[in-house]
């Protein structure tokens, strides 16, 4: 039976598991850093600040002595750099257990990315769907594999335009464009659970939100800047899904994990539903076939 009041706890001992998270310096990603570490993985903290990844890696290092912890650049505005971090992997890892999807901006001012990629969508979703896609003949390699995509309550207001998916066109909404990317998220992980689905070898496809925790990635936003310390759940607890969809031997293939409280916000890790646009499998494979298109890769 699926466990209700699932902790860190819960996880097994990851001795011999190689894990990557992105975006791992803060919140989120260095919470799960931290645990994973702890549990005797081999984390790979892939960073855009390297410097400040090693910072990081020390402070967790002082609590967690044995941990087995390395920095390697990526910046997931950039193909290049997403290429580059794949091929030191593909190079000196001969496993990968657990990829975490984790990295992400939020609400911030409209920009590019290196590829002339809208930023939330060509961070959160682009740079991910291109990492993913070049690490996956290793994950195929790794019996018992897992991606997490990490997606945000922000999803329900989502709604992609395929015509203008770099906001050419349309003044620029930078909180419809998070929305957007957090969809975005969703349709990846389900639709590539349902590519995997017949192949023996393929990754367990997972997906996560943390409900609402407070975290540096409102930084861009003043009102939620100013309701972190209300209404934000500790980091500790926000990280529990994400733990969860990577780490915990019952989950399947399309489950999304999320907070058991009211609307999803704050609470213990559970299997939650999606809106029913994130099941839409006609958005799901045009974004899939927009994403290939876009970053020239394939799986």
């Amino acid at each position: 039976m699926t466990k209700l009041k699932w902790t860190s706890n819960d996880i097994a001992n990851q001795h011999n598991r190689v894990v990557i998270i992105t975006g791992a310096t803060s919140g989120l990603g260095k919470e799960a850093t931290k645990i994973l570490a702890e549990k005797n993985a081999t984390v790979i903290m892939a960073v855009r600040n390297t410097q400040k990844g090693e910072k990081v890696a020390g402070e967790i290092k002082k609590s967690v002595p044995e941990a087995k912890i390395e920095v390697r650049k990526l910046d997931l505005g950039s193909l290049s750099s997403v290429k580059s971090l794949s091929e030191q992997i593909l190079a000196g890892y001969n496993r990968l257990d657990i990829l975490i999807n984790n990295a992400g901006v939020m609400m911030c001012p409209f920009s590019k990315t290196e590829d002339g990629f809208e930023i939330q969508m060509g961070t959160n979703h682009l740079g991910h769907f291109a990492l993913t896609g070049l690490l996956m003949p290793l994950l195929k390699e790794t019996k018992g594999a897992r991606i997490v995509a990490t997606s945000s309550i922000a999803h329900r207001t989502g709604n992609i335009d395929f015509e203008d998916i770099n906001w050419g066109k349309r003044k620029y909404n930078t909180t419809q464009a998070y929305a957007d990317s957090k969809l975005a998220n969703l349709y990846f992980a389900y639709e590539l659970a349902r590519k995997l689905k017949n192949d023996p070898n393929a990754p367990v496809v997972t997906a996560a939100h943390p409900g609402y925790t407070s975290t540096d990635l409102q930084r861009h936003n003043l009102f939620w800047r100013i309701m972190n310390p209300i209404l934000g759940q500790k980091i500790e607890q926000g990280t529990l899904p994400t733990l969860r969809a990577a780490a915990d031997l019952e989950a399947k293939a399309g489950d999304f994990y999320g907070p058991s409280g009211f609307l999803e916000m704050a609470g213990a890790p559970v299997v939650v539903k999606s809106t029913k646009m994130a099941y839409n499998e006609v958005n799901a494979k045009r974004l899939w076939e927009v994403s290939e298109k876009m970053t020239g890769i394939q799986f």
